[in-house]
């Protein structure tokens, strides 16, 4: 049985992590770690210091602010860590490398196998068509607290990545010229209960290409993250991402 721990349990996400959980042959939840108040069918505290239990993988679904914190349990304890938030600052991502040379981290921008085969087509788009205009146009719920959205950015990486070159600007509402060659616009858009939209728009003079995806419920990305935690269980240390565990499932077809 492997025992998760959540952190940021009565967040939306981490309640969408323990009811997917829950629903998962050998896989249960031995603590969540929250501030905020709220009651689960588990131990719950303030911090993951305070939890002495047992801990096989901890799944981090809180605020970037708590990475340090989340990789220091996992250290601690010698388990994989999941780490779903986005933002991280340029220390907090070298705190992450270095984790991930003594445990397995998991690090993705966007939790969902959907968006992740996206990145993949987007990434194979851009190379096909070195001369398309690319495009992103990103739509989130209007609490979301970053614009653009971590997969956007993702995106427009993978698509510089496969070119080669390329440089990634963000709303372009009050610039008064046109748009550069080697530019990988991204527009955020921000209403509503919108849980995330993503089109990617590749323009060529007499066609263009549209690759999208919709995620329509936040357990979308719950179970991509905890398809990644059973995925973690017994790998060396290392960084892994979602085309990692996207490979590994096609080595078994």
């Amino acid at each position: 049985m492997i025992k998760a721990v959540i952190n940021g349990a009565f967040g939306r996400m981490g309640r969408a992590v323990a009811e997917k959980i829950e629903e998962t042959d050998g896989m249960c939840v031995s603590y969540g770690a929250d501030i905020a108040p709220g009651t689960a069918a588990f131990p719950v505290g303030d911090s993951l210091a305070g939890f002495t239990g047992e801990a096989d993988v901890v799944i981090d679904f809180s605020h970037r602010s708590q990475t340090e914190a989340v990789l220091d349990f996992a250290l601690s304890r010698s388990i994989p860590a999941v780490i779903a938030t986005t933002g991280q600052t340029e220390d907090e991502k070298r705190l992450i490398e270095a984790a991930s040379e003594k445990v397995p981290v998991f690090l993705s921008a966007n939790m969902s196998v959907g968006v992740a085969l996206l990145c993949r087509l987007c990434k194979e788009a851009a190379a096909a068509l070195p001369e398309a205009d690319a495009e992103i146009i990103e739509k989130h719920h209007n609490k979301k607290l970053d614009a653009p959205s971590g997969t956007a950015l993702m995106i427009a990486e993978g698509i510089k990545e496969a070119r080669g070159r390329g440089e990634v600007v963000c709303d372009r509402s009050a610039r008064r010229e046109a748009r550069g060659r080697d530019e990988i616009g991204i527009q955020s858009l921000r209403a509503g209960n919108i849980v995330g939209e993503h089109e990617v728009l590749f323009a060529l003079g007499n066609e263009h290409i549209a690759i999208s995806h919709s995620a329509f419920s936040r357990a979308v990305f719950a179970d991509g993250a905890v398809r990644a935690a059973a995925f973690l269980i017994g790998k060396k240390p290392g960084l892994y991402n979602m085309e990692k565990l996207l490979e590994q499932g096609e080595s078994r077809e």
